[in-house]
């Protein structure tokens, strides 16, 4: 599995790299994927994600976490790639999350950044996927498989 973690800005410390990457695998290891995955996680300002929320969503405002799949609405090539033992990764696409609004959140629902950080990984991850909460049983289905995660990490509230 590969887990590339972009932070330009220098915000995480090494233990919250690792919390990150150990979270990413215990989340795939829970959706029984395959190995030979690849994920792209950036964390950046409440500036840069309120960029990308309008360009991308029209939302004109920061976001705590937004997720890119590369496989959504496509067909599965890089799947069909790996089938074919070609030795190629399937990227699963992009998680972005907001620094920024990961330390005001914590604050908020009073725990520590490092839950709050875990949580988002695990939120954009499921997103990439296909996990939605769109409905009141899709986001039923993903927080409980969110919040379980987290609790097999030992994050839980």
């Amino acid at each position: 599995m590969i887990i590339d973690i972009m932070d330009e800005g220098e915000r995480l410390n090494s233990d919250q790299y690792e919390l990150i990457e150990r979270i990413v695998k215990l989340t795939a290891e829970r959706l029984s994927l395959q190995p030979e995955i690849e994920v792209d996680i950036s964390i950046v300002t409440d500036r840069e994600i309120h960029e990308l929320n309008l360009n991308y969503r029209g939302i004109d405002r920061p976001t705590d976490v937004l997720s890119f799949a590369l496989e959504e609405g496509e067909p599965d090539s890089w799947s069909e790639l790996s089938q074919m033992n070609v030795g190629l990764n399937r990227h699963l696409g992009d998680i972005i999350i907001s620094y920024d609004q990961a330390v005001r959140q914590s604050e908020e629902y009073r725990h520590s950044l490092d839950r709050e950080l875990a949580f988002l990984t695990v939120h954009g991850f499921l997103h990439l996927n296909g996990y939605d909460h769109q409905t009141v049983e899709e986001e039923q289905e993903m927080f409980q498989l969110q919040e379980e995660v987290l609790k097999d990490y030992g994050l839980e509230r």
